[in-house]
């Protein structure tokens, strides 16, 4: 079994772009709804959907048996689009915090996270921008699709150009081929800050945290507790929650939810590396 399953989608401009450095690799045997699944590497296995992936509802309860229960994470390339349109690469986890679903998913609900890889994404798609001028950081929990497997999306934002350059695509391209966990991460729940959660990315970046959920002050907001609960406990090993600043930590639907974590209680990693903390 693969580490992790790509999904792009044929009517993405960024997965397509990544579609067509990847070419077409062998087939492993197993498909879904007549595609096959094919072996970009033996830890990263492709699957193309035609449609949108933030539409995709319960793709996982679809998939092959041994993907399903060996509750691969999936990833997904994708294009990233903001009000601001600074280029850059982003990656987060997936959900609606609230009772609205405005972009795919259903309302109030969450996909469970992979903590460790989604932050080795983020540290290799820093290393990878600061070549390219592209900054990368994260975004908080948004969006469909509503999965029942880990999974979150990996992204390139390139505001009004007409699409990603050819040298962030490549980047992304070969880092989407090379996620690996790091097992000395801990793991948490980040909550506070804004949609780009600025200070937990920069934790993730110089400490040895990796997040799962990340729920903004504005989500924070809208949230219930029970929606609160379910990122902490769709945060698989999380040992409680960091805030972005003290004042989150204030709100009261989060009184006894988990153990608040100091910042500083993750070492130092290595400026420059992945996978060395």
């Amino acid at each position: 079994m693969p580490r992790y399953l790509l999904v792009a989608s044929e009517a993405d401009p960024v997965a397509t772009a990544v579609l067509e450095h990847w070419g077409t690799p062998p087939a492993t045997g197993e498909h879904l709804d007549g595609t096959a699944i094919r072996a970009l590497t033996p830890d990263a296995w492709l699957l193309r959907r035609p449609g949108r992936h933030v539409n995709d509802e319960g793709l996982d309860a679809r998939l092959p048996r041994a993907l399903r229960e060996a509750r691969v994470p999936l990833v997904f390339p994708s294009i990233h689009r903001s009000e601001s349109g600074v280029p850059c690469y982003t990656v987060h986890p997936l959900g609606n915090l609230g009772d609205a679903a405005e972009v795919g998913g259903a309302p109030g609900r969450l996909t469970p996270t992979a903590p460790r890889l989604m932050t080795d994404a983020l540290r290799r798609l820093c290393e990878a921008g600061r070549s390219l001028g592209l900054p990368a950081t994260y975004e908080a929990t948004h969006h469909g699709p509503f999965l029942g497997q880990p999974a979150f999306f990996a992204e390139i934002g390139f505001g009004p150009a007409e699409g990603p350059t050819p040298e962030a695509v490549a980047a992304l391209s070969k880092v989407l081929l090379a996620l690996a966990e790091e097992p000395g991460d801990r793991v948490a729940l980040g909550i506070g800050g804004g949609h780009y959660v600025p200070h937990l990315t920069d934790l993730a970046l110089t400490r040895a945290w990796a997040f799962g959920h990340l729920v903004s002050r504005h989500a924070l907001a809208r949230a219930s507790r029970e929606q609160l609960e379910s990122a902490l406990a769709l945060t698989p090993g999380a040992e409680g929650i960091v805030y972005a600043r003290a004042l989150d930590a204030e709100e009261p639907k989060l009184r006894d939810l988990a153990p608040r974590l100091r910042e500083t209680a993750a070492p130092r990693r290595t400026a420059g590396t992945v996978g060395a903390a």
